[in-house]
């Protein structure tokens, strides 16, 4: 098996990164200097869920294909995880399983769903007080989870958007970056420090406040991760997180959530 030299892993992770998260970390760092530059922080507005057309069904079409297409870079993660390797007269291929490595699977579903529940609990609580900090400091913008309109396919799509945002965010900023950091010689504390400033960066354009808050859950699933070697947890508690605060806003209409 051909071992990708620290040159040729590190335009991957470019690659990756340009395509999807880091992407989002550049418009979000330029949707904040708008934002401040156009009014105090306190004044502005996130919308994290939003209608992307005033007809039912091209609406709901534009969002399906927008959270299908986000996709696509985890598939990409999977594929540059998954280890070749030819054996055999026939030339056959074998590898490991980029799920398995990742713990991105269903091999233990109930200690899976127990951890995911716990961190949800532990990191969405106090988000929720360092949301109202942020707001009255005047540094963290006013949260719209959803500004999707009340059709029968809303709740379910809102939920779909959680999952979408649970498993690109943490398959490809925590399992998939602390593999490759690991591959470039990286300390773990600076591996989880990398991945946490990124997770916060792309939150940027909510305001201060969700950057250290999600900067912080950053740090709390990335050393959990080196632990357990296992990623669905923290898409569980990822998804539960969204989904509460994305339906929860869409039924009961509060300004509240993590994005």
């Amino acid at each position: 098996m051909l071992v990708p030299s620290r040159r040729r892993l590190r335009i991957e992770v470019w690659i990756v990164l340009g395509l999807s998260l880091g992407q989002s970390a550049v418009y979000s760092v330029v949707q904040l200097l708008e934002k401040m530059t156009r009014a105090p922080l306190a004044e502005g507005t996130s919308t994290l869920n939003p209608s992307q057309s005033t007809r039912e069904y091209f609406d709901l079409t534009y969002q399906l294909l927008g959270i299908i297409f986000a996709l696509v870079p985890v598939l990409l993660v999977i594929y540059f995880l998954t280890d070749q390797r030819q054996s055999g007269a026939d030339g056959s291929a074998h590898g490991s399983s980029a799920f398995r490595k990742l713990g991105f699977n269903f091999a233990r579903p109930g200690r899976d769903l127990l951890q995911g529940v716990g961190l949800a609990a532990l990191i969405g609580i106090p988000s929720l007080g360092l949301y109202a900090a942020g707001r009255a400091l005047g540094i963290t913008t006013a949260i719209i989870p959803s500004a999707l309109d009340s059709y029968w396919w809303t709740v379910p799509v809102l939920i779909l958007s959680a999952v979408r945002h649970a498993v690109v965010e943490e398959v490809i900023v925590v399992g998939y970056l602390m593999d490759r950091f690991g591959k470039f010689g990286w300390s773990v504390p600076l591996a989880i420090f990398a991945s946490s400033m990124l997770r916060g960066s792309y939150h940027l354009y909510q305001g201060f406040g969700p950057f250290i808050g999600n900067a912080v859950m950053g740090v709390v699933f990335a050393w959990l991760y080196t632990r357990t070697k296992r990623v669905m947890p923290l898409v569980i508690a990822h998804a539960l997180l969204d989904i509460v605060a994305f339906v929860g806003f869409s039924l009961f209409g509060r300004d509240v959530g993590l994005g």
